[in-house]
This record gives C-alpha cells, structure tokens and sequence, in this order.
C-alpha cells in the first residue's frame, strides 16, 4: 500500500545499488587524494576511476563466504580494477567508508524531506488565507469553548511545519559529517587529508572527532526529528478525524469518484488516509526510540546500531515522506463545511459568550467572584434546561442591573472575536 503512494526518489536513495555507489564514491575519491600526496601512482587512480566497477550480485555472492559486506564490496570492485586496485580501500576502515556514505545518503535523504514540509507549508498558507475569517467552535477538552476559524488552526499547522522545517534544516546540517580517520579514529594510518578531501567533494564536513565509526546522537537527532514531524502529522490527522465525525462533520478528507468506505455499509464515508497517517506515526516514533538506543555502544564502538539503522533509516524516511505528501494532498483537497461550523457555533445556544458577559460586568465594577458566580449560574441553567442563555441574561436581574439591552447583544457579537486574528496573521507573515 505504501510503496503505491511513495514517489521513487525516496525509495532510489536507499536502494541497495545506490547505497554501493555512495561506497564507491568513498573509495575512489580516497585513492584521488592518496595520489595527491604521493602515495598512490596517480596512473592508477587513472584506472581505477574508469574501470571500477561493482556487482550487487557479485557483491552478494562475495559476501556469503566472507561474511562481511564491506570486504565483499572491496573485493569486488577490485576485481573489477586488475592489478590497480590493491589500492583500493588503501588505509582505511569499513566504517570509513560505510559511515561517510550513510551521511551522505540521509542528506539526500533529508532534501526530499524538506521539499515536502516546503510543499505542505505552502498548501497551510493558502488554506489559512483562505478561510481566515470562516468561524468554528474553539474546543478545549473536547468541549465547545469559543469562537475560532478554520483559518487560525492552518495557520497553526503552518507555524508548526515551518519549526519542523528549520528543525529538519539543523538534523540534515548535524549528519551531513564524514570520517576517515582510521580503526580507532586516530589516523594512525591515513592523513587527515584524506577525509577532509572526501569529504568536501561529497558535500560533507569532517567530523572533528570520531571513534571508529561517527557518534550516533548524530542519527539519532535525525530520527527523533522525523519522529516530531511524524507527530505533527498525526496530530493534524487526529483533529481532521474528530472533525469528521458525523454529529461534527465540519471538515471530512477528500473522498473520491468511486471510493468505498466500507464493504457492508455503503453509506460510510471513512477518514482512512489521516487514519494510516496516524497509525505511520507510530512506527516513526518508535524507530527513533531504537535510535536513542544506538547512542550508548561498547567503548563508543561495536556494530550493534548497524543492523538497526538499516531498517530504520529507509523505513522512517520513506514513511515520512509518505505520510507529508498524503497529508499535503488532503489539506489541500479538504471538504469543508461551513454551514455545519455554524450548526455548532449555535448548538450551546450562546455559551460560547459567557465570557465576554462576565469580563463586561467586570468592566461595570462587579468584582470578578460575583461576575463569574452570576454567570455561571445561568450558564448551569442553560445547560440543564436547554433554554437560550442570551434570555436568561435578559432576565436577570443581577445582570440587568449593570448591563442595558444593548449592551448584551453586543456580548454576543461573533466577530468580536476576530478583531485581533490580522495581528496573528502579520506574526506569521502570511
């Protein structure tokens, strides 16, 4: 169901071949820089940069007998080179190569990532301005509180994408790092040269330090990234659910020419992209727990993270770009319901302008605890009775007494509520 929906860019930077290039990439740009200090011919380098060459399945086979991926790959392309590529792999370590290329691959990896968070803040602001003063209930608790409008909760998604955006900025500059400095990071066997070259032709900086392999808090900030995108996600997914319920229905996900909601009920009409969004956002929030757990390795150093990033990094990048581009698409096609945003703006009969009767009491000098008791006595009655509580206020003479005919209508003037949303919006520079 996923790979349908997910554009093949995501998926080609974590394809296996791709993965190999990126090694190869390391290896040859190592033995360029080997040969600009001497130590490598640089008629091999010659060779070795036209006729490397590797082979997944070779590759595969290699690796059967040595059980190590990094010594198949080598051996591989080596064979490929002939007698230049005893070169090949010169003075380094696996993790040279295979920790430099992952960085290099979450980097293109975190690109994709950004445009689509660019993508979706576009669609956010478009909405917001769209529907700025088309009003709904605020709810708190579940519970109609006041006024809002559909334009303020897409400008809150945007403000949200746009931290998400300059976070996921921060995790792409934080893993675009490389290292090659040896078994145990000290260059014992390899200049410091070497990966400050590699490094600055793949686009990456040079760790400043390192063991044999990059720190993981590293990836593991990446992850815990994704994982607060992710929760993004499902936060909006979740609101556009409870917004579609049918004694709700304010807004409902785009549902389309010939779609089924259900095999036995052919009425229904179900919110199951936001709900695959939410249920995605589980497995990117628990993917970036196992990455805080990669943090913590054997004097800084063994290979128990390695087999654990190979699932979660494609897996959590993949699953996030995924769920942005639903998400973009169902904001942007959203059904919209304004004539039921104002059903529920009236379902409580006025409640929702039970504070601005008391801050105008307040403002006629009864003290806020005698305010607030009067009100929310009447409030209680509204409730229970189901009776208007613009009449009640009208019939109370504790009210009354401070507060003319007048002056209770305009407590119960909509758009008072809306006289500040341009300052939030200038905020926002939308």
């Amino acid at each position: 169901m996923i790979e349908r929906y997910t554009l093949p860019r995501m998926k080609e930077v974590w394809d296996e071949k791709n993965k190999f290039r990126k090694w190869l990439e390391v290896e040859i740009l190592a033995c360029e820089a080997w040969a600009k200090l001497g130590v490598i011919p640089e008629e091999a380098v010659e060779v070795i940069r036209k006729k490397a060459d590797f082979s997944v399945q070779k590759i595969k086979e290699a690796e059967q007998k040595t059980r190590h991926d990094v010594i198949a790959f080598v051996s591989t392309v080596a064979e490929s080179v002939g007698e230049e590529g005893k070169y090949i792999h010169y003075g380094l370590t696996s993790s040279d190569v295979v920790d430099t290329a992952l960085s290099a691959l979450m980097v293109e990896a975190a690109d994709i990532i950004i445009g689509d968070l660019h993508e979706l803040a576009g669609v956010l602001e478009s909405q917001a301005l769209k529907y700025k003063f088309t009003p709904m209930i605020g709810r708190t608790h579940g519970v109609h509180a006041e006024p809002i409008t559909l334009g303020l909760k897409f400008a809150l998604w945007l403000a949200e994408t746009r931290r998400n955006l300059e976070r996921m900025r921060f995790a792409r500059k934080e893993i675009a790092v490389g290292k090659i400095s040896g078994a145990v990071g000290t260059y014992a066997h390899v200049d410091p040269f070497i990966e400050e070259y590699v490094c600055h032709k793949m686009g990456l900086t040079p760790a400043p330090i390192s063991t044999q392999i990059l720190q993981r808090d590293r990836h593991a900030q990446f992850l815990t990234t994704l994982a607060i995108i992710a929760g993004c996600l499902d936060k909006y997914a979740t609101e556009i659910r409870a917004l579609q319920k049918t004694e709700v229905r304010e807004v409902e996900e785009p549902f389309r020419a010939g779609q089924k909601g259900s095999s036995a009920m052919p009425h229904k009409r179900n919110p199951v992209t936001c709900e695959r969004i939410s249920g995605l956002s589980r497995v990117v929030r628990s993917n970036s727990m196992a990455a805080l757990e990669n943090i913590p390795l054997w004097h800084e150093r063994d290979i128990s993270h390695s087999s654990v990033e190979r699932i979660i990094l494609p897996d959590s990048t993949i699953l996030v770009d995924y769920m942005l581009q639903e998400m973009t698409t169902i904001i942007r096609d959203l059904h919209v319901y304004p004539e039921n945003m104002e059903r529920n703006l009236n379902h409580t009969q006025g409640l929702i302008f039970s504070q601005r009767v008391l801050l105008a009491l307040v403002d006629r000098g009864v003290s806020r605890e005698d305010a607030y008791r009067i009100v929310q006595s009447n409030a209680m009655k509204a409730w229970s009775e189901g009776v208007p509580f613009g009449r009640l206020m009208t019939q109370d003479p504790e009210i009354t007494r401070y507060l003319s005919e007048e002056e209770l209508e305009a407590c119960f003037d909509l758009k008072a509520h809306f006289k500040r949303i341009q300052t939030i919006y200038e905020r926002l520079n939308i």
